[in-house]
């Protein structure tokens, strides 16, 4: 017992010179530690922030193309007014509270031109206080461009880019914020472009009145009445 006793004592005693002898190792570990606590701190309460305005999004979250998640408020013609739910950490979004302002995000579909038929289908479809996650890939001026995803269900969610262009409701555009040689934009594009081609595929939306309309000036233009007074029409030319 004694033995184990003078072992244990030894064996502290060892810890204890090498501690002495590497005070300025430890000091230079408990700062780095420190300071990585101090940036994981900070890291947190930028995620927990809530963000009420474009401009107050850090660029890098919009150069990592972060997902936010938000709440629907309003569908204009402008946009998404989307109000930002963040993370929440108990003690530092308490904290955070009694000092954020309050306002609402505006949040555009990248990749989109929305037809008048679109936007009467999202104020349908989006029911206030809905819940969706939008994708950064650009900002101008006050609006965010975005890829927003809607829950359908517990494991599906559907990209509303895409579901406008899968219906006929809108264009596909150019992604603003997002380069054009970059990997991502050429990804996001292909994707809209195949959905925009289903719809263009079953005549849907706004192609199937683009459709109708052809085929009423085909039916005009193949009118033997028409080509009658077309006809006419050139003859008196010939002779003015």
């Amino acid at each position: 017992m004694a033995e184990r006793r003078s072992a244990a004592g030894e064996a502290l005693g060892r810890v204890s010179e090498w501690a002495d002898g590497h005070l300025g190792l430890l000091r230079s570990l408990s700062a780095g530690l420190a300071a990585a606590g101090l940036l994981l701190l900070a890291r947190s309460v930028r995620l927990t922030t809530k963000f009420t305005n474009a401009v107050d999004i850090p660029v890098e979250f919009i150069e990592k193309n972060v997902k936010l998640r938000g709440k629907i408020h309003h569908v204009t013609e402008k946009g998404l007014e989307v109000e930002h739910i963040p993370i929440t950490i108990p003690i530092v979004t308490s904290i955070q509270r009694k000092w954020q302002s309050k306002g609402l995000l505006l949040v555009r579909l990248a990749g989109v031109e929305l037809a008048p038929s679109g936007l009467v289908w999202l104020q349908k479809e989006l029911k206030p206080s809905q819940m969706v996650w939008f994708q950064l890939l650009g900002r101008e001026d006050l609006a965010l461009e975005c890829r927003v995803l809607v829950n359908k269900g517990r494991f599906l969610s559907v990209c509303l880019n895409e579901e406008i262009l899968r219906q006929g409701l809108g264009r596909t555009a150019r992604i603003e914020g997002l380069h054009h040689d970059s990997r991502l934009y050429w990804k996001l594009h292909k994707r809209l472009l195949r959905a925009e081609l289903k719809a263009l595929k079953k005549n849907k939306g706004i192609w199937q009145e683009e459709s109708f309309s052809e085929r009423v000036r085909d039916r005009i233009s193949n009118n033997k009445c028409v080509q009658t007074l077309k006809q006419f029409v050139n003859w008196l030319r010939s002779y003015i």
